[in-house]
């Protein structure tokens, strides 16, 4: 996740979290590499925790010779949700009954067209999307947005377009028959300072409003350091917003960011702290974290060189290189973008009683993520979106990001609360604990899909074993970071918790878990 800006591909710390890169046919590597670094900092310091965008194509399931993206059908397959639903015949665990929330700051005027075409393409057996997009604190203003600058007000509502539609679009790709929320208030999060009570205000207006079981879903972010000498405080008023949820059998998740273990200084917005710093909202324990993976469907990554971009700013062949392969998912960490999932251990929360089987990584205090899901940007998934044709041209683009995890991991869940409902089973809620217990058993071999350390290709940018975030050198190269990251491991880790979840395996054993519940 990132920051509350809108995510661009990548989103970001406590923006919204996500980047969009729309990379012109002729630039100097060093430029190209400037832009990159440049784009990415506004987003990370006024958007979400993860939205990020690889560039504009116009078929749905297009890609270049280079940039892999995904269809729902692909993000199915991989996942095993075939195999507990099937959106051709509608038959199966679609979402049918539940509620997922989704908050953005601003939404998007285009949401409902938006989704419908999405539907149109993908799922044109099913009825039509249950959607609805709410203002619980008044309309946004979109005027003059393609005018303005400033990473609030309406300059920003363009970029967390691109957020809400992801969320909307790849929550219903996973859950298509439930009822999809999307909940927009205005300002836009700015590091925490202004729009972090308007969010929260309308969580708990949902908490109260929808049924007992919604999924909540939140891709947006900050450093734990924006709350200055009042942290611990300020994140446990915070905090009541969830634990009045979890009382009634809802469930959160928020993105675990794009940044690494990087934060940001909230003094100089875009600076990153020279030190790991935590993310909040995903290092609450009443929240679970999504980390990010990367999904090779097909193909296997194969750098030989660490200079994304030739001199002409057009993808260098030698970097993005790819073998044909079959199905690898490994730890997010694009050095191209820069972009690393985020992960690490909180400074404001001691460890919950569940995380006590991983006290050797975690120590005394929370450690995150809980989980991960594709979020990649080579192997993103596709998007459309019409909001804002002045910004973002109107058509088919390929999104990545945690940003893009969580919004799917919470559908999952809103499958497991469909599969509970016919038994009169009470809905999952608190997940934690139950994540933790199934990742510790026999079950969790099938019910999760470990996360292993890889090395692809002869470079550097190819050695993903950690998620150490990159930096771009004046040359156009690419080069390890200054602020240390955490290694992946077997079994659970601070780069992608369990790993990511496979059903039916996931949800059985998640149900089992909570049915075995007193």
């Amino acid at each position: 996740m990132r920051r509350l800006l809108p995510r661009l591909t990548l989103l970001g710390a406590c923006l919204a979290l996500g980047v969009l890169l729309l990379l012109p046919a002729a630039a100097s590597a060093k430029t190209t590499a400037h832009r990159i670094a440049s784009h990415h900092s506004l987003h990370k310091s006024v958007a979400g925790p993860g939205l990020m965008f690889a560039q504009a194509l116009e078929a749905p399931a297009q890609a270049t010779a280079v940039i892999h993206r995904y269809t729902p059908f692909d993000i199915r397959w991989a996942y095993g949700l075939n195999s507990v639903g099937d959106p051709t015949t509608g038959t199966g665990l679609l979402g049918q009954g539940q509620t997922i929330v989704l908050l953005d700051s601003y939404g998007s005027p285009t949401a409902a067209q938006d989704l419908q075409f999405f539907h149109d393409t993908y799922y044109r057996n099913l009825p039509d999307p249950s959607f609805e997009q709410l203002f619980p604190l008044g309309r946004p203003d979109y005027h003059n947005v393609a005018k303005g600058n400033g990473v609030s007000g309406p300059a920003a509502a363009a970029g967390w377009s691109g957020e809400a539609t992801l969320d909307i679009e790849w929550s219903y790709a996973v859950a298509p028959l439930a009822h999809i929320v999307l909940v927009a208030v205005p300002p836009a999060e700015t590091l925490g300072v202004q729009g972090f009570p308007n969010l929260m205000k309308a969580i708990d207006k949902l908490v109260a409003a929808e049924p007992p079981g919604t999924v909540f879903s939140q891709s947006f972010g900050i450093s734990e350091n924006t709350f200055g000498g009042a942290a611990k405080q300020q994140a446990a008023r915070f905090d009541q917003t969830y634990q009045a949820g979890l009382a009634k059998g809802d469930t959160f998740f928020a993105s675990s960011g794009d940044n690494g273990t990087n934060g940001f200084l909230r003094a100089h917005k875009g600076v990153y702290t020279t030190t790991p710093e935590g993310s909040w909202p995903c290092s609450s324990p009443y929240v679970t974290a999504v980390g990010g993976t990367q999904l090779q469907l097909g193909w296997t990554w194969n750098p030989t060189s660490d200079v994304p971009f030739l001199s002409d700013g057009s993808y260098n062949p030698a970097y993005f290189n790819s073998v044909t392969g079959e199905l690898t998912e490994v730890v997010w960490n694009e050095s191209w973008l820069p972009a690393a999932t985020g992960g690490g251990v909180s400074s404001i929360y001691p460890r919950p009683s569940w995380q006590d089987g991983v006290l050797g990584l975690v120590g005394d205090h929370r450690g995150y993520p809980d989980l991960s899901w594709n979020a990649a940007v080579n192997g993103g998934v596709a998007v459309y979106i019409s909001a804002f044709p002045n910004y973002q041209r109107t058509g088919w683009h390929t999104y990545g990001g945690t940003s893009s995890s969580s919004p799917q991991v919470a559908a999952v869940i809103a499958l497991a609360n469909e599969q509970q409902a016919p038994g009169g089973h009470p809905p999952i809620g608190d997940l934690n604990p139950l994540l933790y217990q199934v990742g510790a058993s026999s079950a969790g071999a099938t019910a999760f899909r470990d996360i292993l350390p890889a090395v692809q290709g002869t470079a550097l940018s190819g050695k993903l074993v950690n998620n150490t975030m990159f930096q771009y050198n004046a040359d156009g190269s690419v080069s390890v970071g200054p602020v240390p990251g955490y290694p992946v491991l077997t079994g659970w880790d601070l780069t992608t918790g369990w790993g990511s979840p496979l059903a039916p395996a996931f949800i059985e054993a998640i149900t089992d878990a909570r049915n075995a519940m007193p």
